[in-house]
């Protein structure tokens, strides 16, 4: 199949050596979209992002193939916290997050929606958003017009344990109350998706999620498709990502994703285990290419 006739697809790539070097990974595999971590995904802070260091990522980027480039936020991000010092170690540590991706450029910064440790879903959901919107105020987009916004991807989660984010509804009520809605969409994946109740592998469960995201969200707002398949079987609300094809969702879905005219130019990145000189990410590059 033509590349102009596949949506942008790629991989989460290491950052090893230095954030430019993620380019030259990126091609190697064959991506056209990348996923990276601007810092330690399981560290709260780390050094400022050197000039140098953003210049070469600008400059490496303008001179590769490489189309979008999203950023996962810090494991350890959780917003939706009720001890207070973990939600303000998590409201700077994501403000450095958005910072550094647009001060490189990154177009969309994916986050957990976090989890409400029992206080509820809709006190988890109404302490995420305000939090978020803390961080949006702290770090305003740049340039005069904002062009140079980062959003904010909100991602669905599996449902695991108190973690927010496994129904669309809870993340339409997140975004419904943040006061700069536009700088924040969704990212899907397809592993949360399936382990939460959606059964995407499914013809007629696939039009119906897509039809209840645009009725919530808007298909608009989806800026990125992590494709995953998952180890555990459907609804077990267990984060467990497997190879393409070696899993509980099968190989349809992914092939109805890459073939769904909707999501023509929406980035869709692997999050499945490299491998050895990755070449699990290969493999399942390939296969997404055969369908």
């Amino acid at each position: 199949m033509a590349r102009r006739r596949l949506p942008p697809l790629g991989a989460h790539v290491s950052v090893a050596g230095g954030l430019a070097n993620a380019f030259p990974r990126g091609e190697e595999l064959g991506c056209w979209a990348i996923q990276i971590f601007v810092k330690n995904a399981n560290q709260w802070q780390a050094k400022p992002l050197a000039d140098e260091e953003v210049e070469a990522f600008r400059a490496a980027r303008a001179a590769s193939a490489i189309g979008p480039v999203l950023a996962h936020a810090s494991y350890l991000i959780n917003l939706a916290a009720t001890d207070r010092a973990v939600a303000a170690r998590s409201r700077a540590a994501l403000a450095d997050e958005l910072s550094r991706c647009q001060a490189l450029g990154v177009d969309g910064l994916v986050l957990h929606p976090g989890a409400h440790t029992g206080a509820g879903e809709a006190r988890g959901v109404a302490r995420f958003a305000a939090q978020l919107d803390r961080v949006l105020a702290a770090v305003p987009p740049r340039g005069d017009r904002g062009e140079n916004a980062t959003r904010v991807l909100l991602e669905n989660t599996a449902g695991q344990g108190t973690a927010l984010g496994h129904r669309l509804e809870q993340l339409a009520a997140i975004r419904d109350r943040l006061a700069s809605p536009e700088r924040v969409a969704v990212c899907l994946d397809t592993c949360h998706a399936f382990a939460a109740g959606y059964p995407l592998h499914e013809q007629a469960g696939y039009e119906e999620f897509l039809a209840e995201f645009d009725d919530l969200l808007g298909l608009d707002l989806l800026a990125g498709i992590h494709l995953n398949d998952s180890l555990r079987p459907f609804a077990s609300r267990r984060d467990r990502h497997a190879h393409l094809g070696e899993g509980a969702i099968g190989t349809t879905l992914f092939a109805r994703l890459l073939h769904d005219r909707r999501l023509a130019r929406v980035p869709m990145v692997l999050e499945t285990e490299p491998g050895p000189d990755r070449e699990g990410h290969r493999r399942d590059l390939e296969l997404l290419r055969s369908l």
